[in-house]
């Protein structure tokens, strides 16, 4: 593996470009992400979640993003997974989002909270069908017969539920990470990345620019 590397040289990031709003900046980001030419398999909107239990464990998978705005960064899952449970018990996590079409990234550290039942509701009913029955008959992170069982489950929701709307399980719902730093990283060559941190000691803080060494 040693020997695979990239020189990254599209872009560069100046103090300049940056606005003063971080949330702005995002919002700027991720819709050059999205009309940026890019492979049809990469979701501009997926991101690294890493979160910790109380004993320092720390533990990372794949979300995607449903909604970024003033009050932090939106995703859904099921309250008793994993995540759900570590969340419970500590709720500092991070986010990372990655581009390689534009060879930018953005790391987001903040807290997290639940979102309303209104914004889960409204989310949910807005998924396929299939990822509604999904939702309900998925023990998440807990371990499984087979397959086959979660295909007879999901089949016998289906039918039970063939001519009413998928209810929302209560155990399933939306996150919002409100950030205490974001990161805006773009790759250059040399591995002399520029790195510039927007941070605040609390959610209601003011807002401190640096740049940061690669």
């Amino acid at each position: 593996m040693d020997h695979l590397r990239r020189t990254y040289e599209q872009k560069k990031l100046d103090r300049e470009q940056l606005l003063e709003d971080p949330f702005q900046q995002f919002q700027l980001w991720f819709t050059e992400a999205s009309e940026a030419a890019r492979p049809e398999w990469l979701e501009v909107n997926a991101m690294t979640l890493a979160t910790s239990d109380p004993q320092g464990n720390v533990s990372a998978r794949i979300v995607l993003l449903k909604g970024a705005d003033k009050n932090g960064f939106t995703f859904f899952t099921n309250y008793d997974s994993a995540k759900g449970q570590q969340l419970a018990s500590n709720p500092r996590a991070s986010l990372v989002l990655y581009w390689p079409h534009i060879e930018r990234q953005v790391r987001i550290d903040g807290i997290v909270s639940k979102t309303d039942a209104i914004t889960s509701d409204t989310y949910f009913r807005s998924r396929p069908r299939g990822s509604q029955i999904g939702a309900v008959v998925s023990p998440q992170s807990r371990v499984v017969d087979d397959y086959h069982a979660l295909e007879l489950k999901a089949a016998e929701k289906d039918q039970e539920c063939s001519n009413t709307p998928i209810p929302r399980p209560e155990n399933w719902g939306g996150y919002c990470l409100a950030p205490l730093k974001l990161e805006f990283w773009q790759g250059r060559p040399n591995r002399l990345h520029d790195r510039f941190q927007y941070s605040r000691s609390s959610v209601n803080a003011s807002w401190n620019l640096n740049r940061l060494a690669p």
